[in-house]
């Protein structure tokens, strides 16, 4: 049994105020694999305390100071790169070789990437006689989500650490394991005390402190929509900045000339991270001369799509995280199935010789129309909604028929109709024909979706406040 009931402030770890247990849940097993101690308003101020002294230091220390601490952290974190699987692996059920690889691989992917696009960023600028400058905005409220734990905490504390802010991380009180990690990994890369603090609890709890405390300047989030909007409420009252990224309903718009591998690359795209990824392409849209095959290549898909243990190596998906989202799913599978849709692929219940632990079978519904609750809501689990589509025009109108706008999928060999509809849809971020978007890409969405922009310059950006300074040219 892990025990992990500290918090690290200030450059300490100490114990809660008050005592308030919680078990984490190994989503494979369904058994208790650590404990955790929730905080409350008294841990919440001290971090932000903390975080607070010691901005004035850490805002004016060299900047390649601050790189040269970013880089020992890498190597700390590529030297554990076996203990961040394993605490994925364990709290939100990531199977071996995806937690040893996409998760853990996501945080320093985005290091690297930051890192390079600091090289041409400029601190200060001349426009005319005046003086522009980047400074860092302050004390920040990082707060995660279990899904890509790394890929969020790297995402926000990175590109933070990197302009001169300080920090209080929350992450997920389902998967708080890798953040407390990480917490031990800055305290060995030698951040000075009170630069990154890191509190566990809950949305209600913490995450509803953080966003209404005085003493924050910007909260970052990630996380549901209605997670979202509680935090912007929160926050309102001190006016401070809130970045949120939010759920997403993608389309994946295949048109009758897309390559014979696109069904199934989006079917398996769909079911990556066991559906549990805010940019998945769960809405696939057919042209109507290619409907019928693609319906069947992705039943071949789906049903090609292996479930297994998280111990075990292999392209397998997991679990979901818990039973709260296994629970969910099922209800959203059986309304797809009452409201009409076509069952064309796995369904309700665990897959077959599965008794325990939270896993869904990869599921696909056919003929999904617009009313219905599986073509509009965010399911977050392995489950694809495919519906046709007569041209061009209806195909970006169904796209464009949702609260989200975080990442569609266009996929066609004609480069000018490409390039048309991924100027018409209404999204943070287009992807083509299986092409994936580059390091330092900036990731956010539209609508619902959420606000503000992560990766690269964008995210270094996001972290820092605009100065203008008349009558002082840069020499």
């Amino acid at each position: 049994m892990i025990e992990k009931r500290q918090f690290y402030i200030n450059g300490q770890w100490v114990n809660p105020v008050a005592a308030n247990d919680l078990n984490v849940i190994d989503p494979a097993t369904e058994e208790v694999c650590a404990v955790i101690s929730l905080g409350d308003q008294a841990d919440t101020d001290a971090a932000v305390a903390a975080a607070r002294a010691a901005f004035p230091a850490w805002a004016e220390t060299p900047l390649e100071e601050r790189v040269s601490l970013v880089k020992k952290l890498r190597d700390i974190y590529t030297a554990r790169r076996e203990d961040m699987a394993e605490a994925m692996r364990l709290e939100m059920g990531a199977p071996k070789d995806l937690a040893t690889n996409n998760q853990w691989g996501a945080g320093v992917w985005h290091l690297d990437g930051f890192l390079q696009a600091l090289e041409s960023f400029e601190f200060e600028y001349a426009m005319g006689a005046d003086r522009m400058r980047k400074e860092p905005i302050g004390v920040c409220a990082m707060i995660t989500p279990w899904n890509w734990p790394m890929n969020q905490v790297f995402l926000k504390a990175i590109p933070a650490l990197l302009v001169g802010c300080t920090m209080v991380l929350k992450p997920s009180e389902i998967a708080p394991l890798s953040s407390i990690l990480f917490a031990e990994m800055m305290d060995e890369a030698g951040f000075p005390a009170g630069v990154f603090n890191m509190v566990n609890g809950d949305g209600v709890g913490v995450g509803s402190q953080l966003s209404a405390h005085p003493g924050v300047d910007m909260v970052s989030f990630t996380g549901s929509t209605r997670a979202g909007i509680a935090i912007s409420k929160a926050a309102a009252d001190t006016l401070k900045r809130v970045s949120l990224e939010l759920g997403g309903k993608g389309a994946n718009i295949i048109f009758a000339d897309a390559d014979e591998k696109a069904v199934k690359r989006g079917v398996i795209h769909c079911m990556q991270n066991s559906g549990q990824s805010c940019n998945a392409p769960t809405r696939m849209m057919v042209e109507s001369g290619r409907y019928a095959d693609a319906v069947e290549q992705a039943k071949a898909a789906a049903e090609a799509t292996q479930v297994g243990a998280t111990t075990e190596a292999g392209r397998h998906i997991g679990p979901v995280v818990s039973e709260l989202q296994f629970n969910k799913i099922q209800g959203l599978i059986e309304t797809g199935i009452k409201e009409g849709a076509t069952l064309v692929a796995g369904g309700l219940g665990r897959p077959e010789g599965v008794n325990k632990g939270y896993y869904v079978r990869p599921t696909v519904f056919a003929d999904v129309t617009p009313e219905m609750t599986i073509y509009r809501e965010e399911i977050f689990g392995p489950v694809l909604a495919i519906s046709p589509f007569e041209d061009e025009a209806q195909a970006v109108q169904m796209a464009n028929d949702t609260v989200y706008g975080l990442t569609n999928y266009i996929q066609t060999q004609d480069d000018e109709k490409r390039l048309r509809v991924a100027r018409q849809v209404r999204s943070g971020m287009v992807e083509t024909n299986g092409i994936s978007r580059v390091n330092g890409s900036p990731f956010g969405g539209y609508g619902q979706s959420g606000n503000g922009r992560e990766g690269g310059t964008w995210g270094l950006e996001e972290f820092c406040e605009t100065k203008a300074i008349s009558g002082v040219p840069l020499n």
